[in-house]
């Protein structure tokens, strides 16, 4: 049977999807505005790094020592590798045929000034078709890429736009894809390290109620784990704004925010194609449920003092706008 077809599965992943909810609804408010302005955004990031690995390895290793035989650890670490990076190695060429990525001069020439100031070898500059965006991705074996969209090209001045490549240079430079391929992959394997003690529970008479309940625990901080890496995610966005305000300052990276903002505000039915794509982790703009016009100051103020939907930000893999335009507000470089 097909495990995305298996009763347990199905039930485990639904249970998940509203704990995640209950959680964003209750817990996430309470604890962001508890931490938020506390740390830096390094020490964000290093106790945050420390808490996921230290939690994944501590729960991993009571499965071990309780489940004994009943579970392959390392069988299921290398499937669950191989997997995760096959679609690493696939995704550029699949972005490539699923964007239409074309070679632009124009914008080679962006990327290759904005590299050169950030100190560091400039990738290759690719339009896409599609609605305001812009990407950082590939791999050892396609080469690295920046892609914009169509569009935002034609909406961004040269300040923006390079304070745009600064951000997506900035997750080349911090090696953003691959950290967080190997930081989703430890959700994933205590998931299905519950989900296996659950089956086998229904196998084993003597110990059945506590293969299960270990099951069900692991299950359970799965999610939490799954809650702390999309929170990793978002700091490296974060970290991502702050090249591009280093390239371009504070005022550039806010106002190309802001448009990208603006433009899905006005037009709500172009959200679809971010919703729906299978690469929108990527896009500098991902906020589900948030023109080339000018942007004033007064534009921007507004935003920032917009107030946010923690369930949508707490389950999104990016910082919601308003935020993101005030962390750029509070830096000192």
């Amino acid at each position: 049977m097909l495990i995305f077809f298996d009763p347990i599965y199905m039930m485990l992943a639904t249970a998940g999807y509203f704990l995640l909810l209950l959680l964003a609804t209750t817990v996430a408010p309470k604890v962001a505005g508890k931490v938020s302005g506390k740390f830096s955004l390094f020490t964000s990031m290093l106790l945050l790094s420390v808490l996921i690995l230290g939690i994944s390895a501590g729960v991993i290793y009571i499965i071990l020592l309780f489940a004994g035989y009943y579970v392959s650890i390392y069988g299921l670490i290398i499937f669950l590798l191989i997997v995760n990076l096959l679609m690493y190695l696939i995704s550029p060429f699949m972005i490539n045929l699923s964007f239409s990525a074309r070679r632009d001069e124009r914008l080679q020439l962006v990327v290759n000034s904005v590299a050169r100031r950030m100190g560091m070898r400039a990738p290759k500059a690719v339009v896409v078709s599609g609605p305001p965006n812009a990407f950082a991705y590939g791999n050892i074996i396609s080469g690295k890429y920046v892609a914009v969209s169509d569009s935002l090209l034609s909406m961004l001045s040269q300040d923006e736009l390079e304070a745009v490549i600064g951000h997506e240079l900035g997750h080349h430079r911090h090696k953003d894809n691959l950290v967080m391929l190997l930081f989703g992959l430890l959700p994933s394997i205590i998931f299905y390290l519950g989900y296996a003690l659950i089956h086998e529970s229904f196998r084993d008479d003597r110990r059945g109620m506590q293969l299960a309940a270990v099951g069900f625990a692991a299950v359970f901080v799965s999610f939490l784990i799954q809650i702390l890496v999309l929170a990793f995610s978002r700091l490296r966005e974060y970290y991502a704004d702050f090249e591009g305000v280093r390239v371009a300052g504070k005022d550039a990276m806010q106002r190309s925010l802001a448009k990208i903002h603006l433009f899905y505000y006005r037009y709500p039915r172009y959200m679809d194609a971010i919703a729906d794509s299978k690469f929108r982790t990527l896009f500098i703009y991902a906020l589900v449920n948030a023109v080339a016009e000018p942007i004033s100051r007064m534009d921007i103020e507004r935003l920032k003092n917009e107030k946010v939907s923690p369930i949508q930000e707490f389950l999104s893999t990016h910082p919601p706008i308003p935020k993101r335009l005030r962390f750029i507000e509070a830096l000192s470089l």
